[in-house]
């Protein structure tokens, strides 16, 4: 006899326009479950897909004993509005995530992620051991840079989370904006595993990729504090200008005969122009706070309790 996992597992997958791809990803998923598990259930979240997808998905599920269901977005709303929706659905003890469903890794390391897990980790994460892309090797190092999360982050393949992830992501936050900032932020246990590639990396149409670009530079904006620190400095640079252009004024009204009405119009203008980048730095320090209330909104975060007695 077959031992199986008695655990509850979810695995939920973004599907956009995945027709080309997704009978064999899908049937390797259901294929994972189905031989290690004796409770499992596949959620696809179909976000708004134009070709056969769906229709690939309903023809695979007849067929295979995994219960396999399909949430179908509105319209487009991305990866990370789309596998929210997946996850809130999913009832597993432990919930996959497949963010995109080009597969360049052997099935055995689902199981591999998961055996992991299971070693006291609550998210565990797949990556492949290969070069990022320029783009996101700037990114995560930026973001890395200028956020107080854990560091390490790199692009992933899919990941695993445990019940306890996702109760307390819903207790910390009102809107998972970048699931993955919110991970590292959680402050429970974490691990990344490398995997050798067989195959290409992530597919992704037009539609995602200008998806995925507005994504970096909002993210970037929210978790970090890149925008406040670019205008601190810019303000402060204006500021310098207009102590600068006041000082230069003075010494320009001591020392020759300039027009009338120009000292006055320079100070006046240096020191509204002072006033004013001030204001303007207050003003974004408040956005600042208000974008980490409302995204990273918490408490605080601790990873396990210990109870020691005699």
């Amino acid at each position: 006899m077959i031992y199986k996992e008695k655990n509850f597992v979810s695995a939920v997958i973004y599907v956009h326009n995945a027709s080309s791809r997704i009978q064999t990803f899908l049937e390797a998923i259901a294929d994972v479950l189905e031989e290690n598990f004796e409770h499992s259930e596949i959620i696809c979240v179909n976000d708004y897909s134009t070709d056969d997808s769906v229709r690939i998905i309903r023809e695979i599920g007849a067929k295979t004993s995994v219960v396999i269901s399909v949430l179908n977005m509105s319209y487009f709303h991305g990866v990370e509005i789309s596998m929210t929706a997946g996850v809130d659905l999913a009832i597993g003890d432990w919930v996959f995530e497949f963010d995109n469903t080009t597969a360049d890794y052997d099935k055995l390391e689902i199981m591999r992620i998961y055996c992991r897990a299971l070693e006291g980790y609550d998210i565990v994460s797949a990556a492949a051991d290969r070069k990022q892309r320029f783009s996101s090797k700037v990114f995560y190092h930026t973001f890395g840079f200028f956020s107080d999360m854990p560091g390490g982050m790199r692009t992933e393949s899919f990941r695993i989370l445990s019940r306890r992830v996702i109760n307390r992501i819903t207790d910390m936050n009102r809107t998972v904006f970048y699931r993955k900032a919110v991970y590292a932020g959680c402050g429970l246990k974490t691990d990344l595993m490398l995997y050798r590639p067989i195959g290409p990396g992530q597919v992704s149409d037009r539609s995602e990729k200008r998806y995925r670009t507005r994504l970096a530079i909002d993210t970037l904006i929210i978790f970090t504090d890149v925008g406040y620190r670019f205008s601190l400095v810019m303000t402060l640079t204006m500021m310098l200008a207009s102590v600068f252009v006041i000082v230069y004024t003075v010494i320009t009204y001591l020392n020759r005969e300039p027009v009338e009405g120009w000292t006055t119009t320079m100070l006046f203008l240096s020191v509204a122009f002072l006033g004013l980048f001030g204001i303007l730095t207050i003003i974004v320090k408040y956005l600042q706070l208000i974008l980490r209330l409302v995204f990273q909104r918490k408490k605080y975060s601790f990873e396990s309790i210990e109870k020691m007695s005699q």
